[in-house]
């Protein structure tokens, strides 16, 4: 079983976007050389804690500072844009990168409604979700002269497609369209059992993909000691509760009393989002990361963990990759 990384390119307080870009190469190399399968980016605008809002541009970056890796969008948020456009971006990112580029692809705004009115967007894109993946891998496919119109460069590549979802909704996607499924279990596990047997039941083979493929998310705060994984795991509850309350802004830093920053009326419904999660010393994630496998039974999983400091962070991805590594999680050649 693959295991891959997930990254936000958060911008932690104290520091500017340009911080955080060097912060997501520094991370990519590292995790390429700990032996991560994926490396994927997620599409999010006019979040002030967030870097990563022009993702093809960042996948790029990526992929040119690492060498064997699958880099990718984890995922585009496909309303936002014509699927045109993505497939000439992600074809060329193949055309670059051969072999090394994924298109995970999604259905929310990624924003609010200003943003889907900043860029264009109207409502009714999101139910035109199923033909515009479908367009999409038309687009990737065989060059076919005679089309009208032709991703350019983009056709031929076969750029691997996934639907990512937190409802049944994305699951019925990827089942009848015999692709991928990535569930954001990481902050909305609340459908992920139904959603993936949903899945699995209803699979249609596809010309790329005999059977399901599922990818579990699963936050992770690794550390040396449990007091430090959970001191860290402070500042993802505090930015995930400030983003709930409609006032995001730059990664916080860890605290030692979450209490005296997030109500407790508010922690219930923050567990349940925050849920699939592994946090403490390497055992300790060792034993949740093996029960949350046994549990829901992925084909792939990927980590993810908002850390305010960058060596912190370096930190809790190693020890997962060696966690992983001991469970027998396959390492890319």
């Amino acid at each position: 079983m693959h295991y891959s990384l997930l990254d936000l390119a958060p911008v932690p307080e104290g520091h500017d976007a340009a911080q955080a870009l060097k912060n997501t190469g520094d991370l990519a190399v590292h995790a390429e050389r700990w032996g991560y399968h994926r490396y994927w980016l997620a599409e999010h605008h006019n979040m002030p804690g967030i870097a990563s809002a022009a993702t093809a541009v960042l996948i790029g970056h990526v992929a040119g500072l690492t060498r064997t890796m699958r880099v990718g969008a984890g995922g585009i948020m496909l309303p936002n844009h014509a699927p045109l456009a993505v497939a000439e971006a992600f074809g060329t990112l193949a055309t670059l990168y051969p072999g090394r580029i994924d298109l995970g692809l999604g259905r929310a705004p990624g924003g609010d409604h200003a943003v889907m009115r900043a860029l264009g967007v109207h409502q009714q894109r999101a139910e035109n979700f199923p033909n515009e993946v479908a367009e999409l891998r038309d687009l990737f496919g065989p060059a076919q002269p005679d089309r009208a119109v032709r991703a350019l460069p983009g056709e031929g590549t076969e750029v691997p497609l996934w639907v990512l979802g937190s409802s049944l909704y994305g699951a019925q996607v990827a089942a009848a369209l015999g692709l991928p499924y990535a569930f954001a279990s990481h902050f909305a596990p609340a459908a992920l059992e139904q959603a993936l047997e949903v899945y699995r039941r209803h699979f249609r083979p596809s010309e790329t993909l005999e059977k399901p493929h599922a990818m579990l998310a699963i936050n992770v705060f690794a550390a040396d000691t449990e007091a430090e994984a959970h001191r860290l795991r402070t500042t993802m509850q505090q930015a995930f509760y400030r983003l709930r309350t409609g006032k995001p802004g730059k990664l916080p830093a860890p605290v030692d009393d979450l209490a005296s920053v997030v109500p407790a009326g508010a922690m219930p419904a923050l567990d349940e989002a925050l849920r699939i999660s592994a946090v403490g010393t390497p055992a300790q994630v060792r034993e949740q990361i093996g029960r949350l496998v046994e549990t829901h039974r992925p084909d792939e999983v990927i980590l993810t963990g908002q850390i305010h400091d960058h060596a912190a962070r370096l930190r809790s991805f190693e020890i997962a990759a060696e966690v992983l590594q001991g469970c027998g999680a396959a390492v890319p050649a």
